[in-house]
């Protein structure tokens, strides 16, 4: 089986975050696999991995947000919500958002849906949360972000526990051996045509923002 068959599936970027009651904080993380089950009742599913606190935070409340990320979402927010866990990091301390129906939209999203937890099904790594609307509206009119713009144009690289992830496709692949600079935060690997050692000081990654010194220097 060809595992990029999957690519040509439409995919979307999202931010899906929750509450943690226990300690009364808001966390969340990157998704791609969102999609609307029904119009009447308004129901949509989410696809969280078993390993991700989102999942069972998810699980305690019974309530999720879904923030529809635009293409000029700032790469930030990706970086933190993408490749950082709420369980050892307070990840909405570091990213800006407005507090709707009780739980945590990212500012400037494209839109959001906020959900009620109707039914749970367990997958062999992720929990499909199916959640009935119970809110939801329209912020922006920039274009939404797909999966396929996060891999072509960004460049970005999928986290471990995304359900699409290739762990062949998203490493680093070469024929050669050459120099690389890869983010140790987010695995983004620099191919730039400015030399990497003449890049200015205050280069960021361009999926995740980590700052020049946190790339690393490989022979691959």
């Amino acid at each position: 089986m060809n595992p990029f068959v999957f690519r040509n599936l439409s995919y979307g970027v999202y931010v899906v975050s929750t509450v943690d009651n226990g300690v009364k904080k808001y966390t969340g993380c990157i998704a791609n696999s969102v999609m609307q089950v029904t119009s009447a009742p308004a129901t949509v599913a989410v696809s969280i991995n078993h390993d991700n606190y989102t999942n069972k935070c998810i699980k305690e409340s019974g309530i999720f947000a879904v923030s529809i990320l635009g293409e000029k979402t700032r790469p930030k927010i990706i970086g933190t919500l993408g490749f950082r866990s709420g369980r050892d990091t307070d990840t909405f301390a570091q990213v800006s958002y407005e507090e709707i129906g009780g739980l945590p939209v990212i500012d400037k999203a494209n839109g959001y849906i906020l959900c009620k937890v109707e039914n749970i099904m367990e997958a062999a790594t992720h929990t499909v949360f199916l959640g009935t609307v119970v809110d939801g509206d329209i912020l922006s009119d920039e274009p939404s972000m797909t999966y396929a713009y996060y891999h072509k144009v960004i460049k970005g690289k999928s986290p471990k526990n995304a359900p699409t992830y290739i762990e062949q496709a998203d490493g680093i692949k070469a024929t050669a051996k050459r120099v690389v600079y890869k983010c140790t935060v987010c695995g983004y690997i620099y191919e730039g045509e400015t030399p990497f050692e003449d890049l200015p000081d205050d280069y960021k990654c361009p999926v995740c923002g980590a700052g020049k010194d946190k790339f690393i220097k490989l022979e691959v």
